[in-house]
């Protein structure tokens, strides 16, 4: 799919605020309400806009660790990696998965309540799945974090 000036602006504002209503971002990217509704229509049917959620504090909820797992895998086959997702796809505290390119082959970014919940995740992990080796970092400060895509990176036109 192709972005012009004014869908990038769009698509800017509703990653920042996902309830800003149409008439607010029509008036800020200089469309008329229907045409702005249509864009934004054509995105989410086009799977450029996937989901609007909200973005929750996790200390408010007692989630105070994060931490990112480092997996290195037990062999480099489709069939290892099919089997150590669909274990990885049960761990609900598991927020984010990288495959990896260099000495590890996986990054797991999981948020959890302490360190005794951060052991029983990893305890059930590699009792389930069949891993050479695990290294784990613990986040000390949350320092900034980022949800929203730098579109203004873009160059139009290529």
């Amino acid at each position: 799919m192709t972005f012009d000036r004014i869908d990038l602006k769009i698509l800017d504002l509703l990653q920042r605020d996902a309830t800003m209503p149409v008439a607010q971002i029509s008036d800020q990217v200089g469309l008329s309400q229907t045409p702005c509704w249509k864009r934004i229509q054509r995105h989410k049917e086009a799977g450029t806009i996937r989901a609007r959620v909200a973005l929750l504090d996790p200390d408010a909820f007692g989630l105070n660790l994060t931490a990112f797992i480092m997996v290195e895998a037990m062999e480099r086959t489709r069939e290892w990696r099919a089997e150590f997702l669909s274990v990885v796809a049960t761990l609900d505290a598991v927020r984010d998965v990288y495959r990896l390119a260099g000495s590890h082959d996986f990054l797991l970014r999981v948020v959890v309540p302490d360190t005794a919940a951060f052991d029983a995740l990893l305890e059930d992990l590699t009792a389930r799945a069949r891993i050479r080796s695990v290294n784990s970092l613990f986040a000390l400060e949350r320092v900034a974090v980022r949800p929203q895509l730098p579109l203004s990176t873009i160059v139009l036109g290529r």
